[in-house]
């Protein structure tokens, strides 16, 4: 049974838990918290790494979810019975708490987080510092491939989490959403050519999404650095939100750090940068640097 397994101990020197500084901490799990025996029956794992790197070793339980796959189909369409189908054959319901990682500074586990949360689940957390932080804790590995059974489950789209292009330009006059955009300065400025025409919408505020975490240990910044970070770039918590980026990737990384610093009503534009770059009827401003 145990041959599955990397026999190494898990880390389980008690520390108050770092996820309980922030507003919105139960967004987040800790290292620590997964680690406890409870935790695999509790949750449902989902490891959004390579399928290659899955199957090399993962968290003991966690079933690998094809990020791509779904970024794709999340893009191309939003049709719920085709969503339920694929939620439910990864064994969660709307009740089921999830955890997801990564090893991308949570770029793919947030999307799977947001997405999920679009269709109603209702517990969905990332793992903080995903796989480096759970390898860093000498946490378990397994190259098992557990089974999971298929259940079913009736989702409903939460599109108070989705921001369209028409809501945008609709809102743009009465500077209805702040704007958060999650690139990089250069494809903010439109320095870096990712479609007809670069720039930014009117108004954003540019914060790049890496800059919520950690270089080092990829775990989100302390609710103190998040504050400060969100303050500089000029973003208000209370004010209704918008994030995007190129795909809804990074956004979602966005949209993640400002529920967890308690912002209640925030939308992602997942079709981004890709949409309003190469559509004709949209405005793009090229802000200065700095």
């Amino acid at each position: 049974m145990f041959s599955s397994f990397s026999c190494v101990l898990v880390l389980l020197v008690p520390a108050a838990t770092a996820s309980s500084g922030y507003p919105r901490g139960d967004l987040l799990l800790e290292v620590n918290e997964l680690a406890r025996p409870a935790a695999a029956q509790k949750y449902r794992i989902l490891d959004a790494r390579s399928q290659d790197k899955y199957r090399a070793g993962h968290i003991p339980g966690a079933v690998w979810v094809n990020h791509n796959a779904w970024a794709v189909a999340f893009a191309a369409d939003q049709d719920q019975k085709e969503w339920s189908r694929r939620i439910g054959e990864l064994g969660i319901t709307l009740d089921t708490p999830v955890v997801v990682y990564d090893d991308n500074y949570d770029k793919e586990a947030a999307r799977i987080w947001w997405i999920l949360r679009y269709w109603g689940v209702r517990d969905v957390r990332l793992l903080n510092g995903g796989w480096l932080a759970w390898k860093a804790a000498d946490g378990l590995v397994s190259r098992e491939l557990p089974e999971t059974a298929t259940v079913k489950v009736q989702l409903a789209p939460h599109a108070d989490r989705l921001a369209t292009k028409d809501q945008i330009l609709a809102g743009l006059p009465s500077n209805q959403f702040q704007i958060v955009d999650a690139r990089s300065e250069g494809e903010f400025c439109g320095d870096e050519q990712t479609a007809k025409r670069n720039g930014a919408i009117p108004g954003a505020k540019n914060l790049e999404w890496k800059d919520l975490l950690d270089p080092q240990t990829q775990k989100f910044k302390s609710p103190q650095e998040l504050s400060r970070l969100f303050q500089a770039a000029g973003i208000d918590l209370k004010r209704p939100t918008v994030t995007h980026c190129q795909s809804g990737g990074r956004a979602s990384v966005m949209a993640f750090g400002l529920e967890l610093m308690g912002a209640r009503q925030v939308r992602n534009y997942y079709h981004s940068w890709a949409e309003w770059g190469n559509a004709a009827d949209t405005p793009v401003v090229k802000p200065k640097k700095g």
